[in-house]
């Protein structure tokens, strides 16, 4: 598995991206930096979109991928979202006043520019090779951690969440677990804030990392706020971690 970090940061500065890895040039996790960071022929091989959760800074580049592929692909890219992010998508997205729906919108091959496919949060999926299993996190709206698979390699990816259980208790079953990518956002200092906004900081952080067998797994950090990206950095140098750069690439 070939992992590309477009986007890795909780919001957007200069040199700051909006979360957003790709899998294999395929299927991309969230789509925080999709059309800012990819070429349109690389945005065209995109099939599948895969959310953790709703926020704007996760969902923002679908609109604008929309307007880009119109007309462009014979199949439709598929957004595979939980049942409250699905719903908050057709609502105050793709909804003819936000954003045309570009769920109905057709090609002239009679295929919607978008699908949307949506999972029960817990549950067990296949997107085209690989086998996802999504787990529940503890974020103030409904926010899925994943661990994909292709049958040989598996990674994962906690979403935005705050201390949490089943998390780790998935992880630690999880044969061949290369690779998690893990949210911190906030410095210890803003612990309140990071507490009611369902987020981790340095101090809990460590926390969680006691809760998980590693096993040689890399723990690779992602969505630190870009107004404290240099004070977070100084608090985990400590930590048995990698803190993400924008265009950093991995294989596993």
């Amino acid at each position: 598995m070939k992992l590309s970090v477009l986007g890795c940061h909780g919001g957007e500065l200069p040199r700051c991206k909006s979360t957003c890895f790709l899998v294999d040039g395929v299927l991309a996790l969230d789509a925080g930096s999709l059309t800012s960071t990819l070429s349109l022929d690389e945005l065209l091989k995109v099939d599948h979109i895969l959310l953790t959760h709703s926020h704007f800074d996760h969902v923002k580049d679908l609109p604008m991928m929309s307007d880009l592929i119109v007309g462009r692909r014979d199949t439709p890219v598929t957004i595979w979202s939980s049942a409250e992010c699905t719903a908050t998508l057709k609502k105050n997205m793709f909804n003819d006043v936000l954003w045309p729906d570009f769920t109905k919108i057709k090609t002239a091959k009679k295929k919607p520019v978008l699908q949307l496919k949506q999972f029960k949060a817990g549950a067990t999926f296949k997107i085209g090779r690989y086998t996802v299993k999504s787990i529940p996190v503890t974020h103030p709206v409904e926010s899925c951690g994943f661990v994909i698979s292709d049958g040989q390699t598996a990674m994962a990816i906690s979403g935005d969440t705050g201390p949490t259980t089943k998390l780790w208790q998935v992880l630690n079953k999880t044969k061949d677990l290369k690779a998690l990518l893990l949210e911190t956002s906030f410095p210890s200092s803003m612990q309140w804030l990071a507490d009611i906004s369902g987020h981790l900081t340095p101090k809990t952080l460590a926390g969680e990392l006691d809760k998980f067998d590693r096993n040689g797994c890399a723990v690779l950090l992602y969505h630190l706020k870009p107004a404290f990206v240099t004070q977070l950095k100084d608090e985990l140098k400590d930590l048995p971690v990698q803190v993400l750069e924008l265009g950093d690439a991995f294989e596993f």
